[in-house]
């Protein structure tokens, strides 16, 4: 029996199911989830614009800062969704790759403010290093979809719950 004939972990026990059901964080991180997405799409138009335009940088800069703040939020209360859940902060095993990347995202926003605050890059490398958070954002918002699919699949619940675990 090889290990493609062993049966997945189901992504929650029942009591982490109840849990998850029952936390108000659930409904706090399927809100965030996709408000924090809008933004990201609106800052990327933004980014963007000003990298091929030149134009309104101011702009492109606040969007970045208003972004990372949405991300903040949201790796702050889905820790909290997850020591509700897991009764562990952050890196419960369902969930240690997505946390991992995420840490990866919130470094290089964070990288992002302090460059911003402190002028260590011009204008365009500071724009890259924005696409650069981002394009991690994209790769762990990935993760968390596959997540919510596996979920799915496994039939371990249903509506807002299942988007939050997706987007936490």
């Amino acid at each position: 029996m090889g290990p493609e004939d062993r049966p997945a972990r189901p992504l929650y026990t029942p009591a982490e199911r109840r849990r998850r059901d029952a936390t108000p964080w659930t409904l706090v991180q399927g809100v965030l989830a996709p408000l924090q997405f809008a933004v990201f799409l609106v800052s990327l138009v933004l980014v963007l614009r000003t990298l091929a335009t030149g134009e309104s940088p101011l702009a492109a800069e606040i969007s970045v800062v208003v972004k990372t703040l949405a991300l903040y939020a949201i790796m702050i209360t889905g820790s909290i969704w997850e020591k509700a859940v897991f009764d562990r902060w952050l890196f419960a095993p369902a969930f240690f790759w997505e946390d991992v990347v995420s840490m990866l995202v919130l470094a290089l926003h964070t990288a992002y403010l302090a460059a911003l605050a402190t002028g260590a890059l011009g204008e365009r490398a500071l724009l890259m290093l924005a696409l650069t958070a981002y394009a991690t954002y994209v790769v762990n918002a990935g993760q968390f979809v596959l997540k919510l699919r596996a979920a799915r699949l496994q039939g371990t619940g249903t509506g807002a719950p299942r988007l939050a675990e997706a987007l936490s």
